[in-house]
């Protein structure tokens, strides 16, 4: 997992809003490589769904590129026109959304629109189109699909919807696919399938995965490597593994410690407050006011990203060498036990 497949690069993006310029992604930078999934966590309005709109180039028209770069095959994906998107998009880069619907015709069969991926795209003859749709029906687990190929989207579960949607988005060997919330909707049963399934296919086709949801918990068995995004920025990233099991920042353990499983006895805890308006970024770190192991300087002074590993960084000021000594969540605590990892009483 050493060929970079995509890059990111300072990208920061605004958006015309009646009351002001919205900052909705400040500045961010990762990397994603060929085969891994790469997955980015954070709540509502954090700045990771305009992220993945930006690499699939469908950001709404009133957003502003204000500086940045995404590399895909050694261009810069912010300088392609949309004719130039519409060639990659489907073909290289493919997406699945949190709504299947969204996605889907209402009006025309299933298997129609698995081919018309097939034949738009590829010039696929016709026949051997619906072919292979039925195997890629059959490949994401749809029952008898030569007979559910003449069904229409109303015809299925939203699960089976999504696995339809995950049909379209392989109808092209696309190399790397965003998976935007794409359980969010669906039962826990359900949820559990569609993300083997996703596992599964990234294995098999060897893609390359990102995935966005602004559950921990979700990605905790398929993701390699993490980035925490909070108010338009990435503040915590590294391996599944650093960031489950030996976290660093604030914002990193109110997830972690707001996420159940059979073995929570503790009572989980609800992040106060509410995120920022974006509209009037805050002085200093923006999860200080949530944060009740702020210290003044979080008010008056944005953190850098400080090293951990190699592999793993935070932007929280409790890093700094002169910064108190305080205790991590009893509930990440317990995650951290669970890995074997000892930090004695405090952190």
């Amino acid at each position: 997992m050493d060929e970079k497949i995509l890059e990111v690069k300072d990208l920061t993006i605004s958006f015309k809003t009646p009351e002001g310029i919205l900052k909705a992604v400040r500045g961010i930078s990762f990397d994603l490589y060929k085969g891994e999934t790469l997955a980015i966590v954070g709540e509502s309005g954090s700045g990771k769904s305009v992220t993945s709109r930006a690499i699939m180039g469908i950001l709404a028209g009133n957003a502003i590129h204000e500086r940045g770069s995404i590399f895909y095959d050694g261009k810069d994906l912010m300088l392609y026109s949309e004719e130039e998107f519409h060639k990659i998009r489907g073909a290289k880069l493919s997406m699945i959304f949190q709504d299947p619907m969204s996605s889907l015709n209402p009006i025309m069969r299933v298997g129609t629109q698995i081919a018309e991926a097939l034949y738009l795209k590829n010039n696929m003859p016709k026949i051997k189109a619906k072919a292979r749709a039925v195997e890629l029906m059959r490949e994401v687990g749809i029952p008898e699909p030569e007979k559910r190929y003449f069904n229409y989207p109303f015809q299925f579960s939203g699960g089976m919807r999504q696995r339809i949607v995950i049909a379209i988005a392989l109808a092209n060997n696309a190399e790397i696919l965003i998976c935007d919330e794409p359980t969010t909707a669906l039962d826990v049963t359900i949820q559990a399938q569609i993300l083997e399934s996703i596992k599964k296919i990234k294995l098999e086709r060897n893609l390359s995965v990102i995935f966005i949801t602004h559950d921990l918990g979700v990605v905790a068995n398929m993701a390699d490597r993490v980035a925490v995004m909070y108010a338009g920025k990435i503040v915590e990233y590294g391996t599944a593994n650093e960031i489950f099991y030996n976290p660093k920042h604030p914002y990193t353990w109110a997830l972690l410690s707001s996420m159940p499983d059979l073995d929570t006895t503790e009572q989980l805890d609800a992040i106060p407050g509410v995120p920022p308006n974006m509209i009037y970024p805050p002085q200093g770190d923006a999860f200080a006011a949530r944060n009740k192991y702020a210290m003044k300087i979080d008010f008056e002074e944005e953190p850098p990203l400080f090293k951990v590993t190699d592999t793993h960084y935070a932007a929280t000021w409790l890093l700094h060498p002169d910064a108190p000594k305080v205790a991590v969540p009893p509930i990440v605590k317990k995650i951290m036990a669970k890995k074997g990892v000892d930090h004695g009483k405090e952190e």
